[in-house]
This record gives structure tokens, C-alpha cells and sequence, in this order.
């Protein structure tokens, strides 16, 4: 067990780590026990009753969260001709096709945190799986970075979106904002999620689909939110 710092300490004495919380409450211990010298990312952590490793029970989509996350991210996106022009106008940071794929084979470079790509360059993008698919990266139709409509993928990617994809586990780690939201922002960031996370379900999830959720900001502890008061 690594060696928490006092910080830490002192959050875990202003609540109950074993109560499972209401929403705003959750919220409200979260940016009281975010006590670092940084404005903290709040994230939700929500293991679900599913298997993953089951194509039919697979959760993946994005959502553009009410209040945005508090970060400008940095698009990258895979296109040519008109969709290229079309792009640099709607604010992607970078643009690009064969050159930018070399960029990233050749010099490992990432100053990036979204790619959305057209379909029609997912020939050149497909070969970059193995790189950007462990990284997160990888676009895809179901959230929405594999489309025509770039202008309208790269607005809701600056306004706030989100993916939220399992993990191994069977776990979706999202970020819903900053510490310094407050807790009724991060509320709705929050309920949003799981709105959106609900409404993915999939028809072959049996039993409890929300089996714990608990929410933590970078340097704090994690504070657990009742899943029964959720949806």
C-alpha cells in the first residue's frame, strides 16, 4: 500500500468511506476533500453488471456533459480536401492524413486527445490500431469520431463531450468536471452520465446493471454514491 500524504488523511475523517451517498452529497464531499494546490479533475467510476469480453454486452458512447469538463482538448483530425478546410474552420488543432499517421508511427508523437477521422480515411487510421486503440484513441462510428460531420464532432468534442467505454473490468472511468464546479454542476455533469449510461443497457445485461459507483476527485478519496437513488 503506497504512503498517503496528510491531504489525503484529513479527507478520509470528513465523511463515511463504507456510506453509499446521494448524488449532490457525493459531490458536495468531493470538492471539500479535493485540497490540492491544482484545480482537481472529478471523475465517476461505475462498475456495471455486465461481461464485456460479450460483443452483445458491450457499453460505449459519448455524451457532451451540460457544464463541459473544464478542459479545452486538443483535436486531431484524419480528413482530405473539403472535409480537411472544413475542419481547420470548425477549430480541430490539427489536420492532416497520410503525413500525420506517419507522424505518430515515426516520432510517437500524442500532443493530441481526440481523433476523429471521415470514413473514408479509416484505411490510414486502421493501420494506427495497435498505437491509439491501448491509448483510448482510436476513432469509432458508435461515439461518434467516425463521421462526415466533422464541423459538428469537433464542436461537441470542445463544448464538454465525453466517451465512457468499460474497461477490462467492467468499469467506466469518465471525467465530469473540475473541483472547482461545485457540487450542483458536477451533479448534473454526473447525471447526465449515468442517463446516458442507463440508456445504453444492453438487452443482455441480466441482474443489477449498476453494481457501484463512486466518484473521486485526482489527489482525493473515493466517495461512494448510492446506485439505488440513481435513474
Amino acid at each position: 500500500m503506497p504512503k498517503r500524504g496528510k491531504n489525503y488523511r484529513a479527507a478520509l475523517e470528513n465523511y463515511d468511506k463504507v456510506e453509499q451517498y446521494e448524488v449532490e452529497q457525493a459531490m458536495d464531499i468531493v470538492c471539500k476533500t479535493a485540497k490540492a494546490k491544482f484545480d482537481e479533475t472529478v471523475e465517476a467510476h461505475i462498475r456495471l453488471g455486465v461481461d464485456g469480453r460479450h460483443a452483445d454486452q458491450q457499453v460505449r458512447g459519448a455524451i457532451v456533459l451540460p457544464n463541459g469538463v473544464g478542459k479545452t482538448k486538443r483535436v486531431l483530425v484524419f480528413a482530405k480536401g473539403p472535409k480537411a478546410t472544413e475542419a481547420e474552420e470548425a477549430g480541430a488543432d490539427f489536420v492532416g492524413a497520410e503525413e500525420m499517421a506517419q507522424k505518430i508511427q515515426s516520432e510517437g508523437w500524442f500532443d493530441f486527445d481526440v481523433v476523429i477521422a471521415t470514413p473514408d480515411m479509416m484505411g490510414v487510421v486502421g493501420r494506427l490500431g495497435k498505437i491509439l486503440g491501448p491509448k483510448g484513441l482510436m476513432p469509432n462510428p458508435k461515439s461518434g469520431t467516425v463521421t462526415m460531420d466533422v464541423n459538428k464532432a469537433i464542436q461537441e468534442v470542445k463544448a464538454g463531450k465525453v466517451e465512457y467505454r468499460l474497461d477490462k473490468t467492467n468499469i467506466i472511468h469518465t471525467p465530469i468536471g473540475k473541483a472547482s464546479f461545485g457540487a450542483e454542476k458536477l451533479a448534473e455533469n454526473f447525471n447526465a452520465l449515468l442517463g446516458a449510461i442507463i440508456k445504453a443497457k444492453p438487452a443482455a445485461a441480466k441482474g443489477q446493471y449498476l453494481r457501484s459507483v463512486t466518484v473521486a476527485a485526482t489527489m482525493g478519496p473515493g466517495v461512494k454514491v448510492n446506485p439505488m437513488k440513481i435513474g
